[in-house]
């Protein structure tokens, strides 16, 4: 209800909960609560249900913070009570302000079938008749961790959250409802929503004010129930009030966002997706119009591998279309800073299980919680199948309002897909009349469309859709002054927009999040175990691939998948962009340093058998590019080159000047580079009175969202960090470099700036001891270029980004992402800079003396976030971070990849040939696999990288049988000639495109 309520509005709401909602209890009867702490989160029923109970009565406290507790509640239904709805409600403790982020349980009969969830706002369990029964409840001692609190992210720590119960238990009873008395409710909540919705002169609201009044009328404050068939009726003629003909249209489809971790353990997040699914598969029973929208495949698994009967239940409502998948990934993982192959991969594994267990892939991408969405999705999506796509979180941005709800979005390929974006602004809808309106309103903003989606239920604990939520559904399905509501699947809604809007405006490029920035960088050290698996796995594919297209060793299927999916799951939205507590982050952790280990392993074993027994010196490359004369993908010989020397020097004034033929690189008595010349064009690359390879300390206490936010005043003060503890030049045969160490604050820094004989390139390493609080360092690199764009490196190609500040919206992309470089140049020069570790990043042009501009590219390396994981970054980081003058796109590229995989020596008998080559060195070979289907067939992805059309040559090391393009699911799209020989396919590329061959050998 707006401020300034009427007395109607007022009397209104007193009267419904003081009076009409505890009357909808028509008789009550007691129950009693045993209970007792499990030793563990995952008891099997049968153990948990001979535990050691005893007596809980109604405000004793329980629960230490993710604790689980099992309860046993007894009790006898009157039998006068028969005939009626008999319900048991339990009450755990529930702060009733929250739908979740609290308490909640799984209710079970005696024999351990699930029934469905106790949860705040969902608290009710359906008694069938007379008579004594039992009930367990598996309840769960989750924490509220909220911003709002700080010191709540002690909870989620096991070292700091303490033995201490969080809960006062209520009690439970059995209570007989009064049907008409609770369908009166439900009218006055609809009703009365809309009045309050309304504008304050709308005729409508006063004719709306007035029946409801002469509604109130009919209810004795004494006995409220008794006048509830008299209001219902005085208000049934406004119900019936038809929705004008230019109505906007909500298509409702049932949610549950849960995210697969946050605010709690990963291992907590298999039980919520169990009780979200009792909830809405008992819902269902009731409500035979609910459709819920389920996405990501990794909590349907869990449901599947966890709970057998809800397993079942869950397949009987898709096979009724009550159920229905959505999103088509493993989990709604971040879209920033996963590779190009870990999405391929998220939707590759998400579309096969639900094409497996619900006999159809998905037609919608579902990311309504991401922070930011690369530009590379609208092709991915497309290539696995999806024609709509469906987001939300950009309503939180803090500077522009996004200007389409639904609009074509354009890919950096030219790939379009429809997307929208709920007017309704929330994805945890609860079909208030207010929020109804609030759609209606900002759709007819968007011009000629009328419908819009709305995801409706409570997420993160909450359990899902509601009957609260599925009455209103019912009463504004044709009322009038409100949208019409059609309960269906995300599909209806596509079919009516793609109808409405045949030219969708088109939106070209990123979707860029004006808000949470700060997760490009927070928890670094998860970041680098991300980029480091991600690697590995590519290598470990590539070699066992070979070494089973060559017949040495079987192709690892389970080992691989398995790996994949662990990945996945900890690249989820609230995980890799480092925004979970520190259960979440330190499980990460460990289990993504266990899996680099066992790829290291994996990846040796495949290459010993490539290789076989022997003494030669050999050198496995898995660029995508030769090593010097190192094949591509392939094994060869140890190259013997001749180490040239390399210069270093004290240069007056304390500094040094290190020359490598190339380039001539100086620093000054700081341990900064002051100057860098390029030899070859003759460049000094470093602005006149300014230094690179400069850390800074940003003061960084955002308004909101520690771990999220970062502001735009962080990166504008600060301090540089240039008082030197030591400073060292280092020579080795070939090479020579500069060790500087500082100290700063509680932490200290070693940087290492290095030059190889010869090369084009500034390596700069960077060790960081991190003890600092609410604080950004970064790393910065002035450079003399004047340029108005960046081309910085996302999955599957680049995109350019403007860097002026023409308008607000490039104001507010101060903080962008990167994976593996950054592109700066001006015509006829440029500079590529690559990292190891890092993704995001600010680019600065300053006032040249003399005229011009300079560019200053700016990594951000830590933050000390106190929330939600007081311990944040702290500890040992390294980075690495090269400089490659005088590079274009191609050398960028190339340099990504070659700084971020190593070459790997081994001894063995002989070299091995690549199983796969491209003659074009824009198209980049980036995985090479056996197929899903364990036929045997060579799976290859490649693209085009340079954003240019190309032709490209495919070389297989075996004779082929046949080739096929296929899809992300690696399904034949179309066959492939091949050439005479039977080794080589040509293949034809738009720029940027992504293309996966399926090749079949002899």
């Amino acid at each position: 209800m707006h401020d300034g309520a009427s007395a109607v509005e007022r009397r209104l709401r007193r009267l419904v909960e003081t009076r009409l909602r505890p009357a909808t209890a028509k008789a009550r009867a007691a129950c009693t609560t045993c209970a007792y702490p499990a030793p563990g989160r995952n008891l099997a029923f049968a153990a948990a249900t001979g535990g050691p109970f005893r007596p809980l009565p109604a405000g004793e406290w329980w629960g230490a913070a993710f604790s689980t507790w099992w309860m046993a509640v007894d009790g006898d239904v009157p039998s006068s009570f028969a005939g009626g709805r008999i319900e048991l409600r339990v009450d755990l403790g529930f702060d009733a302000a929250a739908p979740g982020f609290q308490a909640e349980a799984l209710a079970f009969d005696a024999s351990g079938v699930p029934l469905k969830a106790v949860t705040p706002r969902n608290a009710h369990l359906r008694l069938d008749a007379p008579g004594p029964f039992r009930v367990y409840l598996e309840a769960a001692a989750n924490p509220t961790i909220a911003p709002d609190r700080p010191h709540s992210a002690l909870l989620g720590d096991p070292r700091s959250a303490g033995d201490a119960p969080l809960y006062r238990f209520g009690g439970a009873e059995i209570v007989l409802v009064d049907d008409e008395a609770d369908a009166l409710c439900h009218d006055l909540d609809v009703l009365g929503g809309l009045a309050g919705a309304l504008a304050p002169d709308d005729p409508w609201r006063h004719e709306l004010l007035a029946t409801i009044a002469h509604a109130l009328d009919a209810i004795d404050p004494a006995d409220p129930a008794r006048g509830a068939c008299a209001a219902r009726a005085r208000l049934a003629p406004l119900l019936a009030r038809p929705a004008g003909p230019h109505a906007a249209v909500a298509v409702a489809v049932g949610h549950a966002h849960i995210d697969t971790a946050w605010l709690w353990p990963l291992e907590e997040t298999p039980r919520k997706c169990a009780r979200t699914i009792a909830n809405v598969t008992a819902l269902a029973e009731d409500y035979d119009d609910l459709v819920f929208a389920f996405s990501q495949a990794q909590q349907w698994a869990w449901v599947k591998s966890t709970s057998p009967l809800l397993w079942e239940r869950l397949q009987a409502a898709v096979a009724r279309d009550q159920i229905v998948a959505v999103g088509g990934m493993w989990v709604e993982a971040d879209t920033n800073i996963p590779g190009g192959e870990a999405l391929a991969r998220q939707l590759l594994y998400g579309q096969l299980f639900f094409l497996e267990h619900c006999g159809r892939t998905c037609e919608e991408g579902w990311l309504p919680d991401c922070f930011g969405y690369s530009a590379a999705l609208p092709q991915l999506l497309a290539l696995a199948g999806m024609s709509g796509f469906v987001t939300q979180k950009l309503s939180w941005n803090d500077t522009n309002r996004f200007p389409h709800h639904t609009f074509s979005w354009e890919g950096i390929d030219g790939t379009r897909v429809l997307t929208h974006f709920p007017p309704v602004d929330t994805y945890n809808a609860e079909l208030t009349p207010s929020e109804l309106l609030t759609a209606g309103r900002n759709v007819a903003e968007s011009g000629a469309a009328r419908h819009s989606l709305v995801p409706f239920g409570y997420g993160d604990g909450g359990g899902g859709p509601t009957r609260e939520m599925l009455e209103r559904a019912r009463r504004l399905s044709d009322l009038e002054g409100a949208p019409r509501v059609s309960i269906g699947p995300p599909a209806r809604f596509f079919a009516a927009a793609s109808a409405e809007r045949a030219a969708a405006p088109v939106w070209v490029g990123e979707l860029y999040l004006e808000r949470h920035r700060g997760t490009l960088t927070s928890q670094a050290a998860l970041k680098a175990l991300n980029r480091r698996v991600e690697l590995l796995l590519r290598e470990a594919e590539l070699w066992a691939a070979t070494a089973a297209v060559r017949g040495v060793a079987a192709y690892p299927h389970d080992e691989l998948e398995d790996a994949w999916k662990l990945l996945l799951v900890r690249q989820f939205h609230d995980i890799l962009p480092g925004s979970s507590i520190a259960a979440v982050n330190d499980e990460a952790a460990v289990a993504l340093g266990a899996l680099a280990a066992r790829l290291e392993g994996r990846i040796l074993a495949s290459l010993a058998v490539l290789a076989g027994p022997g003494e030669r010196a050999l050198v496995a490359n898995a660029r995508p590019q030769p090593a010097g004369p190192l094949a591509a993908l392939g094994i060869g010989e140890e190259p013997v080159t001749d180490a040239a020397e390399v210069r270093g020097m004290v240069r007056a004034g304390g500094g040094f000047c290190l020359d490598n033929g190339a380039l001539v690189l100086e620093c000054d008595e700081r341990g900064l580079i002051v100057s860098l010349v390029d030899r070859l064009s003759g460049r000094e690359l470093v602005p006149a009175g300014a230094a690179s390879a400069l850390l800074e300390l940003h003061p960084d206490l955002p308004a909101e969202w520690d771990a999220w936010d970062l502001e735009a005043a962080t990166l504008q003060v600060g301090d540089e960090i240039v008082a030197l503890e030591e400073m060292l030049l280092e020579s080795a045969p070939g090479r020579v470099a500069l060790r500087v160490r500082r100290r700063f604050g509680r932490s200290s820094a070693e940087t290492v700036l290095s030059l190889a004989a010869g090369e084009r390139r500034v390596g700069v390493e960077v060790v960081v001891d991190w003890h600092e609080v609410e604080h950004l360092l970064t790393l910065a690199f002035a450079l003399d270029l004047h340029t108005a764009h960046e081309s910085a490196e996302i999955q599957f190609g680049h995109l350019d980004r403007p860097i002026h500040e023409n308008t607000s919206w490039d104001v507010a992309r101060f903080e962008r992402s990167a994976h593996r470089f950054v592109h700066l140049g001006e015509a006829g020069y440029g500079v590529a800079l690559t990292n190891t570790a890092t993704y995001g990043h600010s680019t600065a042009r300053h006032a040249r003396p003399g005229g011009g501009t300079t560019t200053t590219l700016r990594w951000s390396l830590l933050r000390g976030a106190r929330f939600p994981d007081p311990r944040a970054d702290a500890g040992t980081h390294r980075f690495g971070f090269a400089l490659y003058p005088g590079a274009d796109l191609a050398a960028a590229v190339a340099a990504g990849y070659a700084d971020n995989i190593a070459l790997r020596r081994l001894r063995g008998a002989a070299a091995t040939a690549p199983v796969v080559s491209c003659d074009n060195p824009a198209v980049v070979l980036e995985a090479v696999k056996c197929a899903e289907d364990r036929s045997g067939d060579l799976v290859v992805r490649l693209y085009e990288s340079l954003g240019g059309r190309a032709h490209a040559t495919v070389h297989s090391a075996r004779a082929l049988v046949a080739a096929w393009r296929t899809d992300l699911l690696e399904r034949p799209t179309n066959a492939l000639a091949l050439r005479a020989d039977a080794h080589d396919v040509a293949v034809e590329m738009r720029p940027f495109e992504i293309t996966t061959l399926r090749l079949r050998c002899t």
